[in-house]
């Protein structure tokens, strides 16, 4: 039903705008006392849950950063059976973004092109939420992502991150820095092991308890992964979380011109797959085995989360697909995680 109503109206509207409608559609869940209820539907099997950063997932499969900017909508996702949420980029300073239109479509390649610049209301607006969710008993995982403020110049960044994290830290399950969104001017060359080391090191100090994770982005050469993966367990962080959006447009089934006519941005979705699935490989290679690895970049299925965790993923996100697959995209993927799960104990119990 929902591919059909996609297909029939929400294709022809406008992304962001679309995006608004079933945001609010979305955060109004428990407002109108049938969150419970459609939990019922969409809640993993507890057989599911996983043990990660000193916490209880409920499931492996969570909701990426960017979806729920301002930590408005936790609950609601929660209940249509995200084991985790991780809201923002959440920036020190309140920002509008960028100019629209700014959020678009690739349907034929199943992918999306952003430039939003993180908008967002700001990390004091956004710690009260983030305060009284930390307080909810009954409530997915809540990640925390921060980000430099676009007015705050490259070589004050760490102040700018520290401050997010003295505000928003203490009320967060997890935080993590994101260094990797292409649309924030200089906001990659902090993943420079020059920029990035002291800044994670001023980060993991004023986080204190909480658990700390970087996001990286799929562009980097393997070298450079390697470089962070170092670093991370270096510093003693919690996590990496691989990989933030790509500004390659290779192998895209769109035609070109329309591609160039939407200009920059992140590319997410299926194109990014094989390349955030090869990064997955290759920083489980050079981490302990303790370290927390977050995946996320075209996982549409279940087979393809559990590929994921089979590629030893701690934790895997998703967003993209939520745009084509609907609202009970979790639910599907809950479900076939517990099948999977089923075959191979029955295949187990065979041999």
């Amino acid at each position: 039903m929902y591919r059909l109503l996609f297909s029939l109206g929400f294709s022809r509207m406008d992304p962001e705008r679309a995006h608004h409608l079933a945001f609010r559609v979305i955060r109004a869940l428990p407002a109108f006392g049938i969150g419970r209820l459609v939990e019922r539907a969409t809640g993993p099997s507890p057989e599911l849950a996983v043990e990660a950063l000193g916490l209880r997932f409920p499931s492996p499969f969570g909701v990426a950063a960017g979806f729920d900017k301002d930590a408005l909508a936790v609950v609601g996702l929660g209940n249509l059976g995200f084991g985790h949420v991780e809201v923002g980029t959440i920036t020190a300073l309140p920002q509008p973004g960028n100019d629209r239109p700014r959020l678009f479509r690739l349907i034929a390649d199943r992918a999306l092109i952003n430039r939003m610049g993180f908008n967002n209301g700001g990390a004091d607006a956004a710690a009260g939420r983030v305060s009284r969710l930390s307080r909810r008993p009954r409530r997915p995982v809540l990640g925390v992502n921060i980000g430099k403020s676009r007015v705050t110049p490259v070589e004050r960044a760490t102040e700018d991150y520290v401050r997010s994290t003295k505000v928003l830290a203490p009320h967060a399950d997890y935080l993590v820095v994101n260094v990797s969104s292409p649309n924030t001017p200089g906001l990659r060359g902090l993943q420079e092991l020059d920029a990035l080391a002291p800044l994670l090191e001023a980060v993991r100090a004023a986080a204190g308890r909480t658990p700390l994770l970087v996001k990286i982005a799929p562009d980097l050469d393997d070298a450079e992964v390697v470089r962070i993966c170092e670093l991370v367990v270096r510093l003693g962080l919690d996590g990496i979380i691989a990989t933030n959006t790509t500004i390659s447009r290779a192998g895209l089934v769109t035609p070109a011109a329309e591609v160039e006519a939407i200009g920059a941005g992140g590319l997410s979705g299926a194109p990014l797959a094989a390349r955030s699935l090869a990064v997955l490989k290759l920083i489980r290679e050079h981490v302990p085995a303790e370290l927390c690895v977050v995946s996320v970049g075209g996982v549409e299925t279940a087979e393809d989360v559990q590929e994921r965790v089979d590629a030893g993923a701690t934790l895997v996100q998703g967003y993209s697909a939520f745009i084509y697959r609907g609202p009970l995209w979790a639910r599907e993927i809950n479900r076939g995680l517990d099948r999977i799960r089923r075959e191979r104990l029955a295949a187990a119990s065979v041999a």
